[in-house]
């Protein structure tokens, strides 16, 4: 009875999805590992701002003085620029019974350096560790595109037991206004520009009027080692990298293979145990037209009543791997991670947010807290439904 009770909660929770002020039926979004784009843009826009992407910054360009990467697509770009990677950041803090608190110079531990003397490390006393593995990006500007609304639908239809958290989080292009995050592992950002602006300062050390101050050696400045002026961008690559990801198309299906018989039992057995509850498969995108980030953004006709299928709900759930970390939603997300989109997980050899964990099997089995139940469900299928269950992941 448990395992039908999920089931048509999943079902109840797919009807939610639809923002209810549109009724026109909405089309597919484009998908493809082709380097081509959706239509936000036209195609030597997409290519040029897809160079900006993969362009390697270096010390003249304000890269560092603590960084991870010289460019966007060292950690998006599996198989195509603006995709998963294997690479993984630190991140470290302590809990101090009540709290987390961040490292010195914050919880991100850079792993480079423009001067040896800088390199950051974690001090003792800071035990909760975590590495966080490198995200999706392809498909991003119909995520961007969600209504808040639907995804408090989409929380409000899981069972008590198993909502997930929605948090608002500021949009920086607008004020600091808040908005529904859905970007990142703790859904620290709602707007592609936001995130856009926050790696290109926590990842690469390149400063914006929307993130101006440059980042410290675990709290020591680096102001001697930075020869460029801040802010080292002026904002116009920031808006780059956000229309990039916004002309991206999501990630595809394996066709052949989702189109095997036990590929398709396995699609059935994933809605039976439980597992669409939080990896909702359809969520249907904003009308065009339609003003978001607080009035920094309208949704073009190519973002616009879109049906995705990310397998995901862009919500906070504790399902037992939470990593301890506190970012902007507050002691609340201490132990929530957002539900990993599994579209695209077939490229990812590495799984989970810390990357630690090596096959399907392990993933699902890992799952706890909130989805104690529906892993139960999947202990209690048969080896040749527990094959085509995870199959029918490898078709995504």
């Amino acid at each position: 009875m448990r395992t039908l009770r999920l089931s048509l909660l999943g079902v109840v929770i797919a009807g939610l999805v639809l923002p209810v002020a549109f009724s026109q039926a909405p089309s597919e979004a484009p998908t493809g590992f082709d380097n081509l784009t959706n239509g936000v843009t036209d195609q030597p826009t997409f290519e040029a701002d897809r160079g900006v992407f993969e362009e390697r910054e270096t010390i003249d360009d304000g890269l560092g003085p603590v960084y991870n990467a010289q460019s966007c697509a060292e950690c998006h770009q599996n198989p195509v620029t603006g995709a998963i990677s294997q690479v993984t950041e630190l991140r470290a803090g302590h809990f101090d019974g009540t709290n987390f608190v961040d490292h010195p110079g914050g919880s991100l531990i850079n792993d480079r350096a423009v001067d040896a003397s800088i390199t950051e490390r974690v001090f003792g006393g800071n035990e909760v560790r975590t590495f966080r593995s490198s995200l999706n990006t392809l498909g991003d500007g119909f995520v961007e595109a969600i209504d808040s609304n639907t995804l408090v639908a989409i929380s409000n239809g899981q069972p008590s037991g198993m909502r997930g958290q929605f948090i608002q989080v500021p949009v920086l292009e607008a004020g600091g206004q808040l908005r529904g995050g859905r970007f990142g592992w703790k859904n620290q950002h709602a707007s592609l520009v936001s995130f856009s602006a926050d790696a290109y300062l926590n990842e690469m050390g390149i400063s914006t009027p929307l993130q101006p101050n440059e980042n410290t050696s675990n709290g020591n400045s680096v102001a001697a080692f930075d020869p460029v002026p801040d802010p080292d961008d002026d904002n116009t690559d920031v808006e780059t990298l956000a229309r990039f990801m916004r002309a991206t198309k999501a990630p595809p299906r394996d066709t052949a293979l989702a189109a095997t018989p036990d590929a398709q039992a396995g699609s059935k057995l994933f809605d039976q145990v439980g597992c669409n509850i939080c990896h909702v498969r359809n969520i249907t995108t904003s009308p065009p037209g339609t003003v978001i980030n607080r009035g920094a953004f309208t949704v073009p006709d190519a973002l616009g009543n879109k049906l995705i299928h990310p397998f995901g709900d862009f919500l906070l759930h504790n399902v037992g791997t939470g990593d301890g970390i506190v970012q902007n939603g507050g002691q609340s997300t201490r132990n929530r991670l957002r539900t990993a989109p599994l579209w695209g997980v077939r490229t990812r050899a590495r799984l989970m947010h810390d990357g630690e964990t090596l096959n399907r099997n392990e993933a699902i089995l890992r799952h706890a807290g909130e989805a104690t139940g529906v892993i139960n469900n999947y202990r209690n299928l048969s080896t040749t439904q527990k094959n085509q269950l995870i199959l029918f992941l490898n078709s995504l």
